[in-house]
């Protein structure tokens, strides 16, 4: 992905051969967001998917067997059913604030196209520099994997 230098904005999106129904189930329903959300090998525990502006939003990783680390808490800041979420990295559960590791607000949108949907994530950052940090991380291979580990998931499931 290319990106001007000054712009705080990454933003990918994937056609998915499934109804924003069944993509929005697989996105509101906790133990099927843990079998996606983290590229895989990499496992997923889903602590807190309170969908309500608000909500807590709360994941855990591990690798290998080992214990499970923090991996993402935040807090829904609009939800909008088989439509749209956004949550951000700065507040936790009940609009506490937070100093994260990695500022962000992700906006994802899951949109009728054909008999599919065009699931697009907008990742807003506090900065051009936090932005590019986040891209050097891996930002398209990893948000790509999941997605691509979405469109499989919702393939095998109704």
């Amino acid at each position: 992905m290319t990106m001007p230098a000054d712009s705080s904005e990454l933003t990918i999106d994937r056609f998915i051969a499934a109804p924003p129904a069944r993509v929005w189930k697989a996105w509101s329903t906790p133990e099927h967001l843990a079998k996606w959300w983290i590229p895989a090998p990499i496992e997923c525990q889903v602590v807190k998917l309170d969908l309500r502006p608000g909500g807590g939003f709360e994941t855990l990783m591990r690798e290998g067997g080992g214990d499970f680390q923090p991996h993402v808490e935040a807090c829904f800041l609009d939800i909008v059913p088989e439509s749209r979420l956004v949550f951000t990295t700065v507040l936790k559960e009940g609009w506490q604030p937070v100093e994260p590791w990695l500022a962000l607000t992700a906006i994802i949108t899951f949109e009728a196209e054909g008999n599919g949907t065009r699931y697009a994530s907008r990742v807003l950052h506090k900065t051009a520099a936090d932005a590019r940090k986040h891209e050097e991380m891996g930002f398209e291979e990893g948000w790509g994997t999941a997605i691509a580990q979405l469109a499989a998931f919702v393939a095998g499931h109704s």
